[in-house]
């Protein structure tokens, strides 16, 4: 039987509100941690990418003895315990050296890992710069033809995406834009770069744009993945109809993006409808004899002349 969690105080109670399912969902927090055995270049990228993601992040300092590809009960905890979403876990050994797994969870059980091996590593401390500010959402540029290859590698790029991709916003501000990341893929392995967006002056309103290398580089080989099913997946994907924007009925768009609508109105009566008042157009009253009252007139002044 599963254990209802009741809370005790109101700061209990506050925490699993937090928790609970909602219509629009939080920002994904991530959560680093690190095997039982590692090197300091596993402990230095999960550092580093740890000062990437922050605010929304979380790192553990002791190490773990967990295999997230034999055993993924002891990553479910870890993360339901920080409230995360997504994870990063890194492990060195003689099989899988300088190893690597990126996942996410669905309804607090893991939904997607892949697994990488680091072949080159770039520390942001071996980079001359400045950084960029913490807590900015960064603009991901993905190329390569490695994630178009098939369905596995098109699931990783979207879980590249979703790591990476930061807390969700309406509005992005031209001078809020300053960390770029770039991910490349070819021949089984990918590249991460990060980089730090200068505007300098370019003698016009457009500023002129230049990247600045600002680490981390990583140089990852893909070595296995699992992936959830179809089912699962598309079950993951689902939105509740409340969160679905309203369509809007008589409202379309154009090709070139114009906004076009659709008036309805009553039938309209024409005999009703109020022209312009000309003088020719002007009905005149027919009179008893058969002439009009205005050649009456005239002949009234002739025979007084």
């Amino acid at each position: 039987m599963q254990r209802i969690v009741k809370p005790k105080t109101q700061r209990g109670r506050r925490a699993l509100e937090r928790k609970e399912p909602k219509i629009f969902e939080n920002s994904k927090s991530t959560l680093f941690f690190k095997g039982g055995n590692t090197s300091q270049t596993v402990t230095q990228v999960l550092k580093e990418m740890h000062t990437l993601k922050k605010p929304h992040a979380t790192m553990f300092g002791k190490k773990n003895a967990t295999r997230p590809f034999e055993d993924q009960s002891t990553v479910e905890f870890f993360t339901s315990k920080s409230d995360s979403s997504l994870f990063m876990y890194g492990c060195h050994s003689k099989k899988r050296p300088n190893n690597l797994v990126i996942g996410r969870l669905y309804d607090s059980q893991v939904l997607d890992m892949a697994e990488f091996g680091i072949d080159k590593f770039v520390s942001m401390k071996d980079v001359e710069g400045q950084k960029a500010s913490m807590g900015i959402k960064p603009c991901l540029v993905f190329s390569g033809d490695l994630f178009e290859e098939n369905d596995d590698n098109r699931r990783v790029k979207n879980l590249l995406l979703d790591f990476f991709r930061g807390p969700t916003v309406d509005n992005v501000s031209l001078s809020g834009l300053e960390h770029v990341m770039s991910i490349h893929g070819a021949n089984g392995k990918v590249y991460i770069r990060n980089f730090r967006v200068l505007m300098k002056k370019s003698g016009s309103k457009t500023p002129r744009v230049e990247l600045q290398s600002m680490g981390p580089s990583l140089d990852l080989s893909l070595r296995r993945t699992r992936l959830a099913s179809d089912d699962l997946f598309k079950r993951a994907l689902k939105k509740p109809a409340t969160a679905k924007p309203k369509k809007k009925k008589n409202v379309s768009h154009d090709d070139l993006g114009n906004k076009l609508g659709r008036i309805h109105m009553n039938t309209q009566d024409f005999a009703k409808l109020q022209a312009r008042k000309l003088k020719g157009l002007k009905r005149k009253g027919p009179v008893a004899n058969g002439t009009d009252a205005g050649d009456e007139s005239k002949k009234q002044k002739v025979d007084e002349t």
